[in-house]
């Protein structure tokens, strides 16, 4: 996969679509990214440990049960090409959001330049990760947040397919509302798919204009068989 052709696969989708999504939602499903092949290449990359820098068993910190590894330096050209081609699309509602909460919004135009930043804020540690879920497995709510340099939108990919190859496994997001009870959205994706979601919190209209809905991620329990994602990170870890 070629990164210009990475980059035109990504831009293809209907991105106002998604803008919307994302306002509605705080997550936006997107077309097909990755064929099969490319999916079962990059799930396959898990059982090889020199591609990766660390290897977390969720059990044993209390995250919910499974399993996910970092990737090493240099990052696999899918996982590379990908990254670089969502960043350009999701800057502007990253500013439009830090605009309406009155935030900074100290994302430059590159992601190059980004990561640069999250180096100077001792953020030089890879966060793209690959996860391994069987039978049993699931994952807490949680936010990816490493440290004060924040990128507010993440992605996940789906590498194997639901229905076919597991069930159960289906991508959570719980959204604390202002003054109200909190709105729980759960998705299932489509292999070779991905979903954009909240990283730490979204803008939300309420009577004195914008406020900031606190958002947490997870996973719902895998029933059956094995569900492998990719998840795109685009601020870096301490």
């Amino acid at each position: 996969m070629s990164s210009t052709r990475t980059a035109d696969r990504v831009s293809a989708g209907d991105w106002p679509k998604i803008v919307e999504e994302l306002d509605t939602y705080g997550c936006a499903p997107t077309h097909r990214l990755l064929t099969a092949a490319q999916c079962r290449s990059l799930a396959a990359a898990y059982d090889r440990a020199d591609r990766f820098r660390a290897t977390v068993d969720m059990a044993r910190y209390r995250f919910g049960s499974g399993q996910y590894r970092y990737f090493a330096e240099p990052l696999p050209d899918a996982v590379r090409e990908l990254r670089a081609a969502f960043y350009p699309l999701l800057l502007p509602i990253a500013r439009d959001w830090a605009e309406r909460l009155g935030r900074p919004a100290p994302w430059p135009d590159t992601l190059e330049e980004w990561l640069a930043r999250c180096r100077e804020a001792g953020q030089a540690t890879c966060a793209q990760i690959l996860l391994r879920y069987g039978p049993g497995d699931w994952n807490a709510l949680h936010r990816d947040v490493f440290g004060e340099a924040v990128f507010p939108l993440q992605v996940v990919v789906g590498l194997d397919a639901p229905g076919t190859d597991y069930t159960g496994g289906e991508f959570l997001l719980v959204e604390q509302r202002p003054r109200a009870q909190s709105r729980g959205t759960s998705t299932l994706i489509p292999q070779g798919h991905g979903l954009v979601f909240t990283t730490r919190d979204r803008p939300v209209a309420s009577r004195r204009g914008w406020s900031a809905a606190p958002v947490r991620h997870g996973v719902s329990t895998v029933r059956t068989g094995h569900r492998r994602t990719l998840g795109l990170v685009f601020h870096d870890a301490a």
